[in-house]
C-alpha cells in the first residue's frame, strides 16, 4: 500500500524560508505525478506545485518564482522550495501522489507565515 510521509512545516516570518519534504512508499508504477496542494482555513484545496516523473513541473500562479519543486524518481521523494513566503501562504500542505486516475494523500504538515 502506498504511503506518503511529509516533513519540514513550520512558523515563519514573511520574506523567509522553508522546505518540505515528501516520502513515498510501497509499490507503483507507470507514469505518475507528485506534488504539493494546500489548504487554508475556509478554503478549498489547491493545487501549489507537481511534477511528473518525466520532469514536467506546474506551479500555481501566485507562487511561480518563490517555489520550486524537485522530486528523486529513485528514491520517490519530493521536496518543496519556498523562498519569500508570504502571510496568504498559511496552510495545511498536503503531498499528493497520482498515479493513473488514483490519487494517495499525505496526512499534511501546517505551515504558518507571520506578518
Amino acid at each position: 500500500q502506498v504511503q506518503l510521509v511529509e516533513s519540514g512545516g513550520g512558523l515563519v516570518q514573511a520574506g523567509g524560508s522553508l522546505r518540505l519534504s515528501c516520502a513515498a512508499t510501497g509499490r507503483f508504477f507507470g507514469i505518475n505525478v507528485m506534488g504539493w496542494y494546500r489548504q487554508a482555513p475556509g478554503k478549498q484545496r489547491e493545487l501549489v506545485a507537481q511534477s511528473t516523473n518525466g520532469g514536467t513541473t506546474t506551479y500555481a500562479d501566485s507562487v511561480k518564482g518563490r517555489f520550486t519543486i524537485s522530486r528523486d524518481n529513485a528514491k520517490n521523494t519530493v521536496s518543496l522550495q519556498m523562498n519569500s513566503l508570504k502571510p496568504e501562504g498559511t496552510a495545511v500542505y498536503y503531498c499528493n501522489l497520482r498515479v493513473l486516475t488514483v490519487d494517495y494523500w499525505g496526512k499534511g504538515t501546517l505551515v504558518t507565515v507571520s506578518s
